[in-house]
């Protein structure tokens, strides 16, 4: 349930700084969408998001809690 809770909010963090790229593309300010997704806060909510994933692949506990070893509940 953590994960999820954490993956959802992690998303939902990109969209926002998804939106806020859009925003400065619309407004044609390419030099500062070009800084916020290399070094801005999309760049920082892509990693944070990664960060997430990769440790879930690497911790031995399942989404659900449970160890892979006790199969299905």
């Amino acid at each position: 349930m953590k994960y999820a809770r954490q993956t959802q909010e992690a998303l939902e963090r990109l969209d926002q700084a998804l939106a806020q790229l859009r925003g400065l593309i619309k407004r044609g300010d390419n030099k500062g969408a070009i800084s916020f997704m290399e070094e801005g806060a999309l760049k920082e909510r892509f990693g944070d998001l990664q960060n997430i994933i990769s440790v879930s692949s690497t911790n031995p506990i399942g989404s659900r809690g449970t160890a892979p070893q006790t199969g299905r509940l």
